[in-house]
């Protein structure tokens, strides 16, 4: 049984065949340990369903040089989701992002992740709120004689804060949805930048005619090129109409019609 690194060619093999083989069938195939087959499919390749192009972005992106910032600054939940983000982005541009796009798509995902800290935060400061109000309410059911007055203000208080840090997170939320929808246009990753792009390359007949009508040198080369295909379909024709040889010895006009038909006699 080999050991040491897998060389390129068993990488290769494993990439491309560990959705329909088991790792017990590639490790006998590359004469391999299946559990070094296991750890490397986990480790380089992962486990999900992301397609090919997914996964080498994932790659892609761990071997930059601020990967270990982002693991610094992330959890590691956090992290998955920037993976996964990032990924899909990368796709979806098919590849097509240069290095400075590179990063407004990393800050657009840094975005998102702080607008889902915002939301969690705000979903912990509602609990927190409606446990110290039903405190506040049990301890204010009591008789008045044996209610702890410095206990409901403090209580009180603990509410108003956790209130004003809600307001807070919402408006520092509504500021994050802002630039992220901003950063999005300016990649012109939206819905309706897309579809206006997809509108801009249409034209209508009607465009078509008109811009041609106006525009003399538009005319003139597209009769210029139409007349040269005329020319040369022609030629092609009279090449073909004649007689040819063919390898078997058998001799023919590859184009015969009425008109170009030979009378032998």
């Amino acid at each position: 049984m080999k050991k040491g690194r897998f060389t390129k060619t068993e990488q290769e093999f494993i990439k491309n065949n560990h959705r329909e083989m088991s790792n017990l069938e590639i490790a006998t195939h590359l004469d391999r340990d299946p559990v070094s087959v296991q750890s490397y499919i986990k480790e380089k390749i992962g486990t999900n369903t992301l397609d090919d192009r997914e996964i080498e972005a994932l790659h892609d992106l761990k071997n930059r040089p601020f990967w270990k910032e982002l693991q610094k600054q992330f959890t590691e939940e956090e992290l998955q989701s920037l993976l996964y983000h990032w990924s899909r982005i990368i796709t979806q541009f098919r590849d097509d992002v240069l290095p400075t796009e590179e990063l407004q798509i990393i800050d657009a995902i840094k975005l998102e992740i702080l607008m889902n800290r915002a939301l969690t935060s705000q979903q912990t400061n509602v609990r927190d709120i409606q446990r110290y109000e039903d405190l506040v309410t049990e301890e204010k059911s009591k008789s008045l004689e044996i209610q702890d007055k410095d206990y409901i203000y403090s209580l009180e208080r603990q509410v108003a804060v956790l209130r004003a840090a809600q307001e807070s997170l919402t408006r520092d939320y509504r500021d994050l949805q802002t630039k992220k929808a901003s950063m999005l246009k300016d990649l012109k990753a939206t819905r309706e930048q897309r579809i206006k792009r997809l509108e801009d390359s249409k034209q209508t007949f009607i465009g078509w005619v008109r811009n041609l009508m106006s525009n003399p040198d538009v005319r003139r080369q597209i009769g210029t090129d139409m007349e040269k295909m005329r020319l040369a379909m022609d030629a092609e024709k009279n090449r073909l109409s004649e007689y040819h040889k063919y390898e078997d010895g058998n001799l023919d006009q590859p184009f015969l019609t009425p008109d170009t038909v030979k009378d032998d006699n």
